[in-house]
């Protein structure tokens, strides 16, 4: 069925596509991250997707874990603070999963993004509420996992993934964060949106908009 499968493509444009959202908000991430961070985040991340982008422009994959284990690498290496291992380690994690195939059907994208996120875990172990990237990551791949399984295709699991990041995006401004550098302020890191949080919302923004394109 038309809609039923991703691309190799599909999924070079999620990259793309990524690498303008952090960079269009490269100024607004780095606010963010000012008020509970190390004022890095969103040149951190608009570095190494244009070191992404240039990698896989120059060396086109063929297969997903090829293509990934790239973009995993470039990340972990031009990336500074947690967000380059982090978002490396998740897109290396994505690719092992993947495997050497060059289009999904819904349930393979999803155990790549799933194998993704426990890439995140198991580097920094994060839990629902300590205001992490984890906050909006997982309940956008609890979307993506229900509207899959109820017959929905990769590109209506990757909007109500989307709307769910958003949502778990938001959901970090109240809380204190338990984790990383934000950690350090204590009850004074209430109140501020998370920047890594707001990323993976791009990330998941990003997935959407590339599989509503076809």
């Amino acid at each position: 069925m038309a809609g039923e499968t991703v691309t190799l493509s599909s999924l070079v444009t999620w990259l793309s596509r990524f690498r303008d959202l952090v960079t269009e908000n490269r100024n607004y991430l780095t606010e963010l991250d000012s008020a509970i961070g190390d004022a890095d985040h969103g040149a951190n991340m608009a570095r190494g997707m244009a070191a992404v982008m240039e990698k896989v422009g120059a060396s086109p994959a063929t297969t997903a874990d090829e293509l990934f284990k790239s973009v995993g690498m470039t990340l972990v290496t031009s990336v500074g603070g947690a967000s380059g291992p982090l978002y490396g380690t998740f897109f290396l994690r994505f690719g092992m999963t993947a495997g050497a195939v060059s289009e999904f059907d819904g349930a393979a994208l999803s155990a790549a993004l799933r194998a993704g996120l426990g890439g995140v875990v198991a580097r920094g172990k994060p839990e629902l509420g300590d205001k992490t990237m984890f906050d909006a990551m997982s309940p956008a791949l609890e979307a993506f996992d229900a509207s899959v399984a109820s017959g929905g295709s990769p590109a209506a699991a990757a909007a109500a993934a989307y709307d769910a990041a958003v949502v778990g995006r938001d959901a970090t401004t109240p809380l204190v964060a338990r984790k990383g550098r934000a950690s350090y302020l204590g009850e004074r890191s209430a109140g501020h949106l998370d920047p890594g949080a707001t990323s993976t919302a791009f990330l998941f923004q990003a997935l959407a908009e590339s599989l509503a394109q076809g």
